[in-house]
């Protein structure tokens, strides 16, 4: 009985440092563009993503709950499907 909870307990280290690495990409991407780039591209500024991002990282952290993760997931993917992309079409990275 104790290897299943070992492999449950593997599978979710495995899950929890996937998570981390797609909130930790996300947060150093945002800063890897100018402001301008932001504005160019008509989405949120700089700023903004660069709160929200860090805060997910920060967040995977501190134990609060499962909701905050999911959360601050969806926020860093939705800002690699689409801020990211559009960013990259308009500049190079600085």
């Amino acid at each position: 009985m104790g290897g299943v909870f070992a492999v449950q307990s593997t599978i979710m280290l495995l899950v929890y440092l996937a998570i981390l690495a797609v909130t930790i990409f996300a947060f150093i991407s945002s800063l890897m563009y100018s402001t301008e780039a932001y504005r160019a591209a008509g989405k949120w500024s700089k700023q903004g993503w660069s709160i929200v991002l860090g805060l997910g990282v920060v967040l995977q952290f501190v134990p609060l709950g499962q909701l905050i993760s999911i959360v601050m997931l969806i926020a860093a993917l939705v800002f690699l499907a689409d801020v990211r992309p559009a960013l990259s079409s308009l500049t190079r990275r600085r």
